[in-house]
């Protein structure tokens, strides 16, 4: 399957982030940024280049485009793919890279389109959100799993039942392959909306995907947790926090917990 590579000129940090923002919400899946452009990726089946025009006429961004063919894909990302580490807490790396892991948790992802390989401040938000809840022997619902990675991570703090969706069915096979390469087999990942989960509720939910989806699926998330349970969202620029906020209090949340990093927020509530 071939992919659409947008390349966007991007002087600084806030309106590299903003164009990601607005860009994931117009069914691009991956992400590259260095200090003048965003690099946005998604599958060139259904994209709507009258719709990204209008977007850059709105935006007044100009924008080069171009084709990938699929046996690309792999070559790219790996070029471009560096190890991270999170608050000295967890380290993201590929396989290929040797390095000596000197953090906790060390997870392994194949840098695919997927999105959620710990470069973006919204995952790192994620992560270290992570850090401080009890996942010991709890039940956790990675909605938006992308990845895997915060799946992975939840099963390493102790995390026992442990479900991962997407509606994409590439994100579906790589997070698949992430949680085997991480010999994480206790993981169940499928292709599902929140809507077509079965019937149950968890513990903990983390949803790392963007406002529009969070807004929409908010009454969906609130049932799906115990009395008791933390929701931890990401996606989220700060000047979401009102908004998010006020729909997560309105389903019956108590925000407990913002936290901020580079212009984005994560956003915990309890139940």
């Amino acid at each position: 399957m071939s992919h659409i590579k947008v390349t966007i000129p991007a002087a600084t940090e806030e309106q590299r982030e903003i164009l990601i923002a607005v860009l994931s919400e117009e069914g691009f899946e991956g992400f590259e940024e260095d200090d003048t452009n965003v690099y946005a990726f998604r599958e060139e089946v259904g994209f709507d280049r009258s719709a990204l025009d209008t977007l850059a006429e709105t935006m007044d961004f100009g924008y080069e485009l171009e084709t990938i063919a699929p046996r690309n894909w792999n070559e790219i990302w790996e070029a471009g793919f560096e190890p991270v580490v999170v608050e000295g807490f967890c380290t993201v790396r590929a396989h290929f890279h040797n390095m000596p892991v000197t953090t906790p948790y060390d997870i392994i992802i194949t840098p695919k389109m997927s999105f959620g390989t710990g470069h973006h401040a919204t995952t790192q938000l994620m992560m270290i959100g992570m850090e401080h809840l009890d996942l010991e022997g709890k039940s956790v619902l990675d909605f938006g799993t992308g990845t895997g990675v915060l799946a992975i991570l939840a099963d390493m703090l102790g995390a026992t039942d442990i479900t991962g969706i997407d509606n994409d069915e590439w994100a579906v096979e790589n997070a698949i392959e992430n949680v085997q390469r991480n010999s994480k087999e206790g993981i169940a990942i499928f292709r599902a909306t929140l809507q077509e989960l079965p019937e149950r509720q968890y513990d903990v939910i983390l949803a790392n995907i963007n406002r529009h989806i969070l807004i929409q699926c908010m009454e969906g998330l609130f049932a799906r947790l115990h009395i008791g349970g933390d929701l931890l969202m990401s996606g989220l620029l700060a000047e979401d926090e009102m908004i998010i906020r006020k729909d997560a209090e309105a389903v019956g949340f108590n925000v407990s917990g913002v936290s901020h990093r580079n212009g984005w927020i994560s956003v915990l509530c309890k139940k």
